[in-house]
C-alpha cells in the first residue's frame, strides 16, 4: 500500500488512513495511492467494512490540486464517450463489494468531497469538518462526480445551493442537508465509527454485499450518464475562454489560498476571484 495511504486491518475492518502532506491536495500522487488502495481491496475477501480516515486533523481532503489543474492546456477536447480516468476511480471505490465510510475531521471540499461522495457513509466532527464545492467561483464545476451524487443525496434545490453558490457548510449544515449521515462531537466521532464498523463486519459477507449492491442499484441506471454528461459540461468548461478559468485560479494560487493558513478563508476567498 502507498505510503500516502495506509491500511491497517482488524476484524474484518480495513482502516485506511489519508497522510498527503502538507493537506491532502488530491492530485496525482494521493489518486495513484487511492488506486492503489481500490485495486487492493478489490481483492481483499476478507475485509468487509472500510473506513476512510485522515492523519491531518485538519484537512481529510483539501480539495484538487488547482496547481495542476491550471496548467491543463485549453485545447479542445472530443466530446466524452466515457468516464474520465477520475470517475472510473471513484466509481470503482462507489462499488467496492466492502461496506465504506468516511470519518471526516476537517476540510472536505471540492475533490475531496467528491472522494467521500463515492462512499456508503459519511460521519463528520462537530465543530471541525467544513465542507464545499468552490469549483464554479474557479470557473469550472465539480467534476468527480459532484454533480451527479451530491444531487442524488440533497436533492437539487439544494445541490445548487452548494455547488452555485461556492460557500462553506459546517457539519451540522451538512447533516440538515443530508449530505452527511450524522454529525458528532469530535471526541465521539471515531469511536461511534469504529462501533459501526465493527457492527457491520459481524454481518455475513453475503448478506453485506448483496444488499449494498441492491441498494446501489436503484440508482445505478442513470448515474453512469449523469457523470457523462458532467464529464462533457467539465470539458467544456476547461475550454472555454469565457468561463475564465485560468485567470481565477491563477489569482488562487498567488493570493495564496491553497495553503494550509489560505484554506481557512477559501469560501471568501472565492467571492473575489473576478477581480485583480
Amino acid at each position: 500500500m502507498s505510503e500516502r495511504i495506509r491500511i491497517e486491518r482488524d476484524a474484518g475492518v480495513a482502516r485506511a488512513t489519508i497522510d498527503s502532506p502538507p493537506m491532502n491536495l488530491l492530485g496525482g500522487e494521493l489518486l495513484g495511492a487511492l488506486i492503489g488502495l481500490v485495486d487492493e481491496l478489490e481483492r481483499d475477501e476478507a475485509t468487509r467494512v472500510v473506513v476512510l480516515r485522515s492523519a491531518d486533523p485538519d484537512f481529510f481532503i483539501a480539495h484538487g490540486d488547482v496547481e495542476s489543474i491550471v496548467s491543463v492546456p485549453m485545447d479542445p477536447v472530443p466530446e466524452a464517450t466515457e468516464p474520465s480516468f477520475v470517475h472510473a476511480v471513484l466509481e470503482r471505490l462507489r462499488r467496492l463489494p466492502q461496506v465504506t465510510i468516511a470519518e471526516i475531521a476537517g476540510y472536505v471540499r471540492g475533490g475531496g468531497s467528491e472522494v467521500t461522495l463515492a462512499c456508503d457513509m459519511r460521519f463528520a466532527a462537530r465543530g471541525k469538518a467544513v465542507f464545499g464545492q468552490p469549483e464554479v467561483a474557479l470557473g469550472i464545476l465539480p467534476g468527480a462526480g459532484g454533480t451527479a451524487r451530491l444531487t442524488r443525496l440533497v436533492g437539487r434545490a439544494r445541490a445548487a445551493e452548494i455547488i452555485l453558490g461556492c460557500d462553506d457548510f459546517d457539519a451540522d449544515e451538512a447533516c440538515r442537508y443530508g449530505w452527511i449521515n450524522r454529525a458528532l462531537p469530535p471526541d465521539e466521532l471515531g469511536p461511534f465509527v469504529d462501533r459501526l464498523a465493527r457492527r457491520i463486519a459481524s454481518f455475513p459477507a453475503e448478506a453485506l454485499q448483496t444488499a449494498k449492491a441492491t441498494i446501489h442499484g436503484i440508482s445505478d441506471a442513470t448515474v453512469e450518464a449523469d457523470l457523462l454528461r458532467e464529464q462533457r459540461a467539465f470539458d467544456h468548461l476547461m475550454t472555454d475562454p469565457r468561463a475564465e478559468r485560468i485567470p481565477r485560479m491563477r489569482r488562487f494560487l498567488d493570493r495564496g489560498v491553497q495553503t494550509r493558513q489560505g484554506e481557512r478563508t477559501l469560501a471568501e476567498a472565492c467571492t473575489e476571484l473576478g477581480t485583480d
